[in-house]
Order: C-alpha cells, then sequence, then structure tokens
C-alpha cells in the first residue's frame, strides 16, 4: 500500500464525501482537475456543489461503489452503470464515465487516464472500519489515507497558514482567508465551516498560499506542517480521543514543532505556559504580547478596537462580529497579515467586509419580533462566549448594522426591535462530552433567560448510560431558574410554538442536526395571526 498521496491523476475516492471536512478536500482536488468520486448517504446543497464541477457520488456506502474501478472497457463500464442496485446523484455519471473512457482510450486528457486504476480512499473518523465500502477497500488493496493525511499532503504543496485551537478555528481561518482574497494574494482556502465570500467551504486560489483550519480532534493535528501555525485556544473538548489536558497539549506542542512559525493567543492560560508562541496576541493591553488592541467599543453596534504591534500603534480595526472572542479572532488575523508584510489598512480594511461563517451567531431570520440566530457552540465555553455576545445585544436597539445586510430579511430594513429575552435552545452533542463537562455545563448559560435542552446528539456514540438530556437539564436547573427538556426535535418545536414571544432572540447551540427546526418554527410564525402591527414595531 502507497504510503504517499498521489496529485498526479490517480483517482480518489471519499467514503462520505458530503461531510464538511470532506467535501472542502474533494472540492480543491476536483478543482485541480483530479478525477474525484465518492458516496454519502443523503444529498446535500454540499454533494450538488460538488457534482457541479465533475465530482461523481452514489448515494449509498456499498462494496460495489468500487467496482467502477476495477472495469476497463467501455461496455463493462456501461453495464456497471446500468445496474439498477446502484443509485447514483449524479445524473451525469454516466457521460462522465463515457468520456472518461473515450479520453484512456485516445490518449486525449492525462487527467483521467487512469480509470482503471484503483483509488486512492479516503476516509474520516466517522467511518468505521466494520463500513463495507471500506472493507472493500482493504480488500482491493487500495491504498487508503484518513482525510487528514490529505490536508498535510495539500499544506505541504503550498506556502501554508494552519489554523488550529479547541475553539474559532473556522472563524479565523476565515477571517485570514479573506484578508488573503482582499489583498490579491488569492489564496486556496480549506475550512470547517461555509462563507458568502466564496460560497462555501473551499476555493482553488493560483497563487502559493493556502489557509486550512487545522483539527486537532482526533489527534490528527501532529500531521500538519505550515510555514505558519496560528494556536488560538487550547482545552480538553474531545474527551472520547484524549484522557486528560495534558494530552492535548501535547498534541499542539508537535504541531507547533512542525509550524516554521506559530502564532498564538496568550490570553488563554495554556498557550502561555505550554505553547510560548513565535509570535502572541492578547486582548490585554498590559500584556507583553506582540500584539494587542486598547479603546474596544461596541456601543455602536460595530465592535471597534485600536490595534498596537509591539508598542507601536497601528490603528483602528472594525469588526461586524460581537464578543471578545472574535475580536481576538481578528487580532490573530491582523498578527498573521503583518507576518505575511500587508500593510495594517488593507488588513483593516480586509476585516471589516467579513460577515461571518455559516452557524456562527449566523442570522436566520425574524418573524413576529422574534430573531433566530443559529451557533455551532457545543462546548462549555462556546457556549459562554455565545450567549455573552447575546447579552450585551440584548435591550440595544436592533438595526441593520447590527447583522450583515446581505442576509436580513426585507421586512424588518429599518426596523429597530429591542430584545427582551435570550432564549437558548441546546442540542448536547457526544455523550463523551456531555459526562466529561457536565459540571462546566452548569454554569455556561447564565446569560440565557430561558433554557431549552433536548436529548444527546449521539456523533455515533454508544450511550453508556451515564447521562442523558434530562440529566442535564436537571442540572443545569441547579444554576438556572427556567430550564425545560423536551425529549426530540419534534417536541422542540412544539414547545417553541408556545413560550416563543415578540422581543425574544432564540439562539440554537449545537454541532448536531438541531439547526433542522429553525425552518419550521420561522414559519409557524409567519402565519398571519402572528404578525406584529407596524405600528409596534415602527
Amino acid at each position: 500500500m502507497s504510503k504517499y498521496v498521489d496529485f498526479s491523476g490517480r483517482p480518489f475516492h471519499f467514503i462520505g464525501i458530503g461531510g464538511i471536512g470532506m467535501s472542502a478536500l474533494a472540492y480543491i482536488l476536483a478543482k485541480r482537475n483530479l478525477p474525484i468520486y465518492g458516496s454519502d448517504l443523503k444529498s446535500s446543497h454540499i454533494t450538488k456543489r460538488l457534482q457541479t464541477i465533475g465530482v461523481n457520488i452514489f448515494s449509498h456506502q456499498n462494496a460495489k461503489n468500487l467496482e467502477l474501478f476495477q472495469q476497463t472497457t467501455q461496455e463493462q463500464n456501461l453495464s456497471l452503470l446500468n445496474n439498477s442496485s446502484l443509485n447514483i446523484f449524479s445524473s451525469n455519471l454516466r457521460v462522465n464515465t463515457e468520456l472518461l473512457i473515450r479520453e484512456k482510450h485516445n490518449g486525449a486528457v492525462q487527467n483521467h487516464k487512469e480509470i482503471d486504476q484503483l483509488p486512492q480512499v479516503v476516509c474520516s473518523t466517522a467511518i468505521n472500519t466494520n463500513n463495507s465500502e471500506y472493507r472493500a477497500a482493504i480488500e482491493l488493496g487500495c491504498p487508503i489515507f484518513h482525510r487528514s493525511d490529505i490536508l498535510a499532503a495539500l499544506i505541504q504543496d503550498y506556502q501554508s497558514i494552519a489554523v488550529a485551537g479547541t475553539h474559532g478555528k473556522t472563524t479565523t481561518s476565515s477571517l485570514i482567508g479573506l484578508m488573503l482574497l482582499e489583498t490579491d494574494l488569492d489564496p486556496t482556502i480549506i475550512i470547517g465551516g461555509e462563507v458568502d465570500a466564496w460560497k462555501g467551504n473551499a476555493r482553488l486560489g493560483e497563487s502559493p498560499y493556502l489557509v486550512a483550519e487545522a483539527d486537532e480532534s482526533d489527534g490528527s493535528l501532529v500531521k500538519i506542517s505550515a510555514q505558519i501555525g496560528v494556536v488560538t485556544n487550547i482545552e480538553l473538548d474531545h474527551p472520547d480521543h484524549y484522557e486528560s489536558l495534558e494530552q492535548v497539549v501535547e498534541t499542539f506542542q508537535v504541531f507547533k514543532e512542525n509550524c516554521q512559525t506559530t502564532v498564538g493567543c496568550i490570553d488563554c492560560s495554556t498557550v502561555r505556559n505550554f505553547l510560548q508562541p513565535t509570535i502572541s496576541y492578547s486582548l490585554n493591553s498590559n500584556s507583553d504580547a506582540d500584539y494587542t488592541v486598547d479603546m474596544v467599543d461596541s456601543r455602536s453596534n460595530i465592535t471597534r478596537a485600536r490595534v498596537w504591534e509591539r508598542g507601536q500603534k497601528l490603528g483602528e480595526l472594525q469588526l461586524r462580529l460581537l464578543g471578545k472572542h472574535n475580536l481576538s479572532n481578528a487580532l490573530a488575523a491582523v498578527a498573521v497579515g503583518r507576518l505575511l508584510g500587508l500593510e495594517f489598512t488593507a488588513i483593516a480594511a480586509a476585516i471589516a467586509k467579513f460577515e461571518g461563517s455559516h452557524r456562527r451567531f449566523e442570522y436566520r431570520g425574524e418573524y413576529n419580533g422574534i430573531l433566530f440566530i443559529d451557533d455551532y457552540a457545543h462546548h462549555p465555553s462556546e457556549i459562554n462566549a455565545t450567549l455573552a455576545a447575546a447579552r450585551w445585544r440584548k435591550n440595544q436597539p436592533l438595526t441593520t448594522s447590527h447583522l450583515s445586510t446581505k442576509h436580513l430579511a426585507p421586512r424588518i430594513q429599518n426596523k429597530s426591535l429591542p430584545i427582551q429575552r435570550i432564549v437558548a435552545i441546546f442540542q448536547p452533542h457526544r455523550y463523551s462530552r456531555t459526562q466529561a463537562f457536565l459540571s462546566e455545563f452548569t454554569k455556561s448559560f447564565n446569560d440565557a433567560d430561558i433554557v431549552i435542552v433536548t436529548d444527546i446528539y449521539s456523533a455515533g456514540e454508544s450511550s453508556l448510560g451515564q447521562v442523558n438530556g434530562q440529566q442535564l437539564a436537571e442540572a443545569i436547573s441547579s444554576q438556572h431558574q427556567q430550564v425545560y427538556y423536551q425529549s426530540s426535535l419534534e417536541s422542540v418545536s412544539k414547545f417553541l410554538h408556545e413560550v416563543l414571544q415578540p422581543g425574544d432572540m432564540a439562539i440554537f447551540l449545537g454541532a448536531g442536526n438541531l439547526n433542522q427546526i429553525i425552518p419550521e418554527v420561522m414559519a409557524y410564525y409567519q402565519k398571519p395571526n402572528y404578525q406584529i402591527m407596524s405600528s409596534e414595531t415602527a
């Protein structure tokens, strides 16, 4: 089995291609004109985006998916395609396969000449070793790579900036990506979220620069060797993989050793004490960090701060995102930009344009005077930060400058709605995380007026019977007066029909599938009998 990722033209086959990390890699490889195939259990806007650039996707994870690569004649491939047992998302697969065969026989196009060669199979940690497609790949002798192996190989291909940390990776890498894009450095970008500026979770640039989000969750961070490594913070967040914070620190220390330069936030004591980054940043103006801020002001609905570089004033930074954590993320981008030789005025202009990543305090709509927000927060620290940002907004005039006008519904333009209550709807993510941080979760919702907890999203974990959603709700209620448990997403929807009222900010928190109910709840409050009279909201 090959130990090296081959980018010269050999096909790739992604098992679970629709995942946020897997799809970003598949997109970059497809845009590099490599033959890309994959499978997933359901269609989504992500898989459809891949199909538009020529990726062929099977709708089942099945050993037969790999038969395509064993066929070497047009008739054999067409026979496979006509097999009714194979449901394929892409209606273009037949055409694409015929084209690949013709190109192979004619020798006209180099990129697709190896259709008869076994593919390089890519999996994520989410793929179980008993998966039939995975087992078939092993039996066939396909080179098999973890998702992180492909990312590490791509990072080696570029002058790369890898953004790591327990929290803030997606926002920070998105900020850096936009900064490079706006300053005409034309970067390749691979992140774990979707950004409107490049219409997804990845873009292929033509410059030597690559900005990538580097995940520590399964220990694969140690494979990453980047020119610049960014560390936003270090906490224990994945007790399913790590037994202690010390193990997490060891992973980040290897990452630091592998990177030429490390940029780190020393507001995190773990980064400060155990990582000692090459270049440091901090929101504490009295710290000895290389980059600091003062004169922080959010009163005008835009976060403003004065930025200092090693004791020298750089100028003012403006940010549309809420919360100190996002100001810290922006300061990391400033540090990277300056390291790359960018002028601060250009950096600040780019950051001022950033509208956020999807599922990071993402505005979803406003109906009946109720503001709907979707947020990925699932760790106690993330929930604390998100709700603290929401608390700042409470009782302040809600104008279009609070939110990206690109996402605002026309009906609330030029209106001002005070927020009376913060309603936090939380779906715990993983049994192991819920059990490990049960005490911390109880203290994470102090900035919410009402807390609604549903059952745990397993993310493939088996319940050991140690904790469930109801027990978490009861634990939170020891610190909070209004906590309600709803066992299913359907019951959460029905409960929200009863409890929400004008002036509420409903924040859906979690990394699972809780946000699937947002459209239905919003639709309920769009009914005519729930519309607020214009005189009440003018």
